[in-house]
């Protein structure tokens, strides 16, 4: 027997999948509505800022949200972690922060009842849900490393000892990219973790105008949570349950490998103007992101 061709196995993974989480995926989709609905209430525009952080959150992804000061970037993410029934917290990235400050250090503790003095471990900022990781670009290049381990691999190393972090956990990183001076920029490595680096831009007449009544008025909006921590992990799976044929595997591997200047047919402009191409993990975040779009759209 012949091999059933793409379409047809698309087709039926397609309905399988309606069938199994048809509630689900209208979940997400009323999820998507309630979440962008909250944001109004506090962000005024960035429809296309908010959708972005909200695919990668479902795809399980981080964020690195860049622009000028005054945009609202920090207000957008702890508005956002108000609407998910979420732990947050905010750290302040300055010259002097170290790691430990981050992640958490062992002190000696002295045990009352045995009277032996014993290593405890106390956690830092970063063991939360959700992480505002504020001007990261003003801390060293080795503070900004104590992130690596907690992005990829959702644990931190001190010492001998792993403590694992809890699921979902999910870094926003803001940057200011007009201050160069006393500013550490990310190394490509660092910006690698990050599943979009998203642009803030300047609101238009209309938005800027209801920013400046709300801002200057007694109006206060009260955020009510829209999802739960079990909720985004369920929808997290749905999104990787979602079919993608083999056509949109290769269009995607198409993309990203043009990106690399020592493969054939890539591009001159991409030959004269990049160093390194993306790497297979901007493959995998392109299928994800789009799977968790079409889930947002229905």
């Amino acid at each position: 027997m012949s091999e059933p061709n793409i379409k047809t196995v698309q087709l039926a993974n397609t309905e399988s999948l309606a069938k199994d989480d048809l509630e689900a995926v209208r979940s997400l989709g009323e999820a998507f509505q309630g979440l962008k609905k909250q944001l109004g209430r506090v962000i005024v525009g960035q429809d296309q800022v908010i959708e972005e952080l909200l695919i990668a959150l479902f795809s399980r992804g981080h964020c690195i949200l860049e622009g000028v000061p005054g945009l609202a970037k920090t207000l957008m993410i702890s508005t956002l972690a108000k609407c998910l029934s979420l732990s947050f917290s905010r750290i302040q990235f300055t010259p002097d922060l170290m790691p430990s400050d981050i992640t958490g250090t062992e002190v000696i503790e002295e045990n009352r009842s045995t009277g032996q003095r014993e290593f405890r471990f106390l956690q830092g900022p970063l063991f939360a849900n959700v992480i505002l990781a504020d001007e990261i670009n003003r801390t060293p290049p080795k503070t900004q490393a104590a992130l690596l381990e907690a992005m990829q691999e959702r644990q931190v190393t001190v010492g001998r000892v792993r403590h694992r972090l809890s699921d979902p956990f999910f870094v926003l990183a803001t940057q200011n990219p007009i201050e160069q001076e006393g500013t550490y920029p990310l190394p490509e490595a660092q910006q690698d973790r990050f599943m979009f680096k998203v642009f803030v831009n300047y609101p238009s007449f209309k938005e800027e105008f209801d920013i400046a009544r709300r801002t200057t008025s007694l109006i206060s909006e009260d955020i009510q949570p829209v999802l739960s921590g079990e909720q985004i992990l369920e929808l997290q799976q749905l999104v990787r349950r979602v079919p993608v044929t083999d056509h949109v595997i290769r269009y995607t591997l198409a993309l990203v490998r043009q990106t690399r200047i020592s493969e054939s047919g890539a591009p001159e402009f991409i030959k004269e103007w990049l160093s390194w191409g993306a790497g297979p993990r901007a493959v995998r975040y392109l299928i994800l992101g789009a799977k968790a779009r079409a889930l947002l759209y229905g």
